[in-house]
């Protein structure tokens, strides 16, 4: 990253990270790498992760990330929510009138209940996809707006632990 950030780039990329190596050796790298990075330049974070991957590498100066996860775990009825993942397809959502998550204002959570959407995904309907990436996206989307505001406020710190103990089981 030393000799990268000589070349005086409009932004600069962390990559190879999450590929199997330990969380904790991910955050190593990245505060091992960050301090060469122009802080006056946007820093992305390629291919990570879950929402308490993204809220540890902002603590460690990430600007923006990419990631497959809200769609890929979508598509296996994994729910990202204000209170952790859920598995829509699990038994206890069968007749469960309720939105996704009661604190989400995207069209998923205000149209359709988790049972119907676990109804989709047993009928092998491509609804069910759509809605569950749209929901993912959304939360991710939110969680970034969170970030930013708590940011500004000076409040992250707040933000950070409340988002780590939702995905505190979140692996993957």
């Amino acid at each position: 990253m030393k000799r990268i950030a000589e070349l005086d780039l409009p932004g600069y990329a962390i990559g190879g990270l999450a590929v199997g190596e330990p969380t904790e050796r991910m955050y190593e790298v990245i505060e091992a790498v960050e301090e060469h990075m122009p802080e006056d330049r946007p820093r992305y974070l390629m291919g990570v992760g879950t929402p308490g991957n993204i809220v540890e590498a902002v603590a460690r100066g990430v600007d923006f990330f990419d990631c497959v996860m809200p769609a890929r775990n979508g598509r296996h009825g994994h729910f990202f929510t204000s209170r952790g993942v859920i598995n829509i397809n699990n038994e206890q959502y069968k007749d469960d009138d309720g939105p996704i998550d009661g604190e989400c204002a995207c069209p998923v959570c205000g149209n359709f209940s988790r049972a119907y959407i676990r109804h989709l995904f047993k009928a092998g309907e491509l609804l069910a996809l759509r809605l569950a990436v749209l929901h993912n996206l959304y939360y991710y989307n939110d969680l970034m707006a969170k970030i930013r505001s708590a940011i500004e406020i000076g409040d992250f710190e707040s933000l950070r632990k409340r988002v780590l103990l939702q995905y505190a089981d979140c692996k993957e």
